[in-house]
């Protein structure tokens, strides 16, 4: 045991890049801000391969599982399956991975609020248990109020644009009930984990909270344990200054290219790490992009066959998105609205061109456009989740996006840097994020 070591923290995430991503970007704000704190960082192997040669503090350290749970590389196949393998498969080896922990004892659990089965680890053992809540504070207001909706205990009003609209959730604006989901396979196992919030002893939200002081001012009124708005929860620190090009050596391809481009002038493109769009619809967006003659850099897994050589931009498979989208060169952000992503995009202070899928990403699409105003949205009013978006509305929707000159497009440029100033200010010194986490730290250990 190391001397010098007093406090011990076990963090569990669950298996995601976007779950994942903030509980290791928490951690790292911990293990810098006490040298004797211990954290324990607990992955598969298959995780361990992704993450281990990421730059981290020396007190915190990986703890690795087998891999009982179908690859990182498949899930996308069977999602709900994959959920409830984690569900089911990861609490034995992690109890034999707690058994053999050197002291101290843990004084704490931060797990992912999804990963219901911690809480009752933690009443085993005795130890206190912290859920992080990797979505807005708003989709975790709706979810704890999903049931009385679904069960008829709270009722929907007609809006006048004949939209069913729930607007009685407690610091939730009025939001359509098609918004909040069905009673599926994949919500009925994602809400076991929201019920048992109120059995930890903490709370996090990966949310900043003078965006959504509101929601999160009343769960703290309406929920028994203490909650802490620790967001936004992403590596923002070494990315303030987006003014000055990246240089030097071992600098990605992408990075140069972007140097090489005129201020404000690409749209960058990603739609997530998850779930993929049909691909009639990604030949249209493809083929819209490309015509528009904007230039892009877009993070393409498999599809880069469709792109055409020379066509105007760069594809990349993955890139460093936060240093990319606080690069000078980056005008506006194609998003699939994934609570992450949306962060980002908030912090660069960039226009967004919201393009949500599925779970939370349609209500943080919202936050953008309707509340924040900071972006346009891809899809046409009452448009359905099938419905095809061409290639010709695509190309003059992306033409007058990036039009710096445009009235509309200054406003919402403007909104999107005032968007950004709060961000910033969330994560300085005194500000939201650093006096919760800190009163988190104080309150735990």
């Amino acid at each position: 045991m190391d001397p010098t070591i007093n406090y011990h923290v076990v963090a569990i995430p669950y298996p995601g890049r976007g779950h994942i991503n903030p509980m290791m970007n928490l951690c790292k704000l911990m293990a810098s801000r006490r040298a004797d704190i211990l954290i324990t960082f607990i992955v598969t192997e298959e995780w361990l391969g992704f993450l281990g040669s990421e730059t981290k503090p020396a007190n915190l350290r990986f703890g690795t599982i087998p891999n009982v749970i179908p690859s990182e590389l498949v899930r996308d196949a069977d999602f709900p399956g994959f959920l409830e393998a984690t569900l089911t498969k990861l609490e034995a080896p992690v109890e034999r991975l707690l058994d053999r922990l050197e002291p101290p004892k843990p004084s704490v659990v931060i797990y992912d609020t999804v990963l219901a089965w911690v809480v009752r680890l933690g009443y085993r053992r005795n130890i206190p248990v912290a859920a992080l809540w990797t979505m807005s504070a708003m989709v975790f207001s709706t979810s704890c109020h999903h049931d009385l909706i679904r069960n008829g205990h709270v009722k929907a009003n007609v809006s006048e644009r004949g939209k069913d609209q729930v607007d009685n959730f407690p610091g939730v604006p009025s939001i359509p009930t098609a918004d909040l989901g069905e009673g599926q396979k994949v919500a009925h196992l994602l809400l076991e984990g929201i019920v048992l919030v109120p059995k930890a002893q903490y709370l996090l939200l990966a949310s900043i909270y003078e965006l959504e002081y509101q929601v999160i001012d009343t769960l703290k009124a309406e929920l028994p344990i203490a909650i802490y708005s620790i967001g936004p929860a992403i590596p923002c620190f070494t990315y303030i200054d987006n003014s000055i090009p990246i240089t030097g050596h071992n600098v990605p391809d992408y990075m140069k290219w972007l140097n090489a481009q005129p201020r404000c002038s690409v749209l960058y493109i990603a739609q997530g790490s998850f779930i993929s769009l049909s691909s009639s619809q990604l030949d249209e967006i493809v083929a819209g992009v490309q015509d528009s003659g904007v230039r892009y850099l877009w993070v393409a897994r498999g599809e880069t066959s469709l792109f055409e050589k020379g066509g105007g931009g760069f594809v990349v498979p993955w890139c460093d998105q936060l240093k990319v989208l606080c690069h000078s060169s980056i005008g506006g952000f194609w998003s699939h609205c994934g609570w992450n992503s949306t962060k980002e995009g908030a912090f660069a202070g960039l226009p967004m061109l919201a393009y949500p899928i599925v779970f939370d990403q349609i209500s943080n699409s919202k936050m953008i456009v309707e509340n924040w105003k900071m972006g346009w949205s891809v899809k046409r009013e009452g448009g359905g989740v099938d419905t095809l978006i061409r290639r010709e509305e695509i190309a003059g929707l992306v033409q007058r996006f990036m039009d710096l000159e445009s009235e509309e497009g200054k406003e919402m440029r403007g909104r999107a840097k005032e968007i950004q100033e709060i961000c910033r200010r969330a994560v300085g010194k005194g500000g939201s994020a650093e006096t919760n986490i800190d009163a988190f730290m104080k309150d735990m250990l």
